[in-house]
């Protein structure tokens, strides 16, 4: 258990699997309550009791949609009912369609970004709003190096991350005084089934991403790590 994260609650969006379950279990281990969504109830529920197999009475995982601002709001009241408050948000979820500007469909775009992008700004607008009441709080948002490096086919998701980034350094200026800290964090390649898939052990593990977030929560109020660039040591060539 860490004295930093004891006891504080912990939102995770995306918690079931990938990285987001990484930082699910990394903040579980240091002694936090947590709260996790995912777009699918049987997700949800598989991973829920797997979790509580191993911290019980600390998980609650809620089925929620980032990209429907009902389903956002009706999660953060399950939180609040379940712990009566709220610290620290991680926006993790998301999701990637890869297409050319041409071969995309006009519902491909809007659910990259209604997912990626918009879903961040609904759960931190709920998450501020918690925070005022803890006079308080850190939001970590899940970037990619997509979000400074442009490729073929990833339009969408380009324009997504770029705007996430954009939006999680206006949002740390907005509320830098009202004692919240705002972080983004950069993956390249991790090894997860997100896009082409998995089982490269070239790529940057899960529990690396958690590693990461835990060292920003643990920094002195007083310090703040804006953003972090991760990557492979050795991409394939």
């Amino acid at each position: 258990m860490d004295a930093t994260l004891a006891n504080k609650v912990v939102v995770v969006t995306g918690g079931s699997r990938g990285i987001g379950r990484a930082i699910v279990e990394a903040v579980l281990d240091a002694g936090a309550r947590v709260a996790f969504c995912s777009r699918s109830r049987e997700s949800v529920d598989r991973a829920t009791q797997e979790l509580r197999k191993h911290w019980p009475g600390t998980v609650h995982g809620f089925p929620a949609d980032v990209s429907n601002p009902s389903d956002v709001t009706a999660f953060f009241e399950s939180v609040d009912k379940e712990f009566n408050g709220l610290d620290v948000l991680v926006n993790n979820a998301g999701l990637g369609i890869f297409r050319s500007v041409a071969d995309m469909t006009v519902e491909e775009w809007q659910r990259t970004i209604d997912t990626n992008l918009s879903g961040a700004f609904y759960c931190s607008r709920e998450a501020l709003a918690r925070f005022r009441k803890r006079s308080g709080g850190y939001i970590v948002n899940i970037s990619s190096l997509a979000g400074k490096n442009p490729f073929a086919g990833g339009a969408a998701y380009n324009a997504s991350k770029f705007a996430m980034n954009g939006f999680s350094e206006a949002m740390m200026l907005d509320h830098r005084y009202d004692n919240v800290r705002v972080s983004y964090v950069m993956p390249g390649s991790v090894d997860t089934d997100f896009g082409s898939g998995g089982g490269s052990d070239w790529k940057v593990a899960p529990q690396d991403i958690a590693e990461i977030v835990m060292t920003l929560l643990k920094m002195p109020e007083r310090t703040l790590i804006s953003r972090v660039e991760v990557r492979p040591s050795k991409p394939r060539k």
